[in-house]
């Protein structure tokens, strides 16, 4: 006898696939549930580390939720975990609502000033300074420390991602993101 896929409780990738296909031709509300369940807190601890407030962070994860529901039949498991695309989801949400808020610089149309480059050059130069402070401390860390860093911070995987990546227990990759986040801010203020 097959169990249904929304009692069973997730521990593969592969159930999760499961529960989204399942949303996707029968609208299983118990699996949308598991899935809500299991995936809402960790979208919202994600968005928050991203830098955003508990409350963005809420909304943004209920709409992801919420898209995985209306979205659930083109979810594709040959292309991306659901994991993967959940998290995709609630990434390319967050950049959209970071987009909304930023304001639109305008200038008063009858002024014939154009503005000033300075600014915009200095603060280029500036970020290539941090640019090449970064990456000569990013160089200074261990491989492994490097590469934590890179999936932590420049591809925005979460800790449990990480951890199936390297093999390795959830304890264990948080430790070490945070071992290598201690070593490249000691490097960065020594460079200072």
């Amino acid at each position: 006898m097959t169990e249904d896929v929304s009692t069973q409780i997730p521990l593969e990738g592969d159930a999760f696939n499961q529960m989204i296909l399942a949303i996707a031709t029968r609208a299983d509300r118990d699996a949308f549930a598991s899935l809500f369940r299991h995936f809402a807190p960790r979208l919202k601890t994600f968005l928050m580390r991203s830098g955003l407030s508990a409350t963005a962070a809420e909304e943004i994860a209920q709409e992801t939720m919420l898209n995985v529901w209306r979205k659930a039949a083109y979810f594709d498991p040959a292309k991306a975990g659901a994991a993967t695309w959940i998290f995709t989801i609630a990434r390319n949400l967050k950049i959209d609502a970071l987009r909304r808020e930023r304001p639109v610089a305008q200038l008063p149309s009858d002024s014939d000033d154009t503005p000033d480059d300075a600014p915009d050059g200095e603060e280029r130069m500036l970020a290539q300074e941090r640019e090449t402070k970064v990456r000569a401390a990013l160089a200074s860390l261990t491989a492994e420390q490097a590469h934590i860093v890179r999936l932590s911070f420049f591809q925005e995987k979460p800790h449990a991602q990480i951890a199936q990546e390297l093999g390795i227990p959830l304890g264990t990759a948080k430790s070490r993101v945070r071992l290598a986040l201690t070593r490249l801010r000691s490097l960065l203020e020594d460079m200072a």
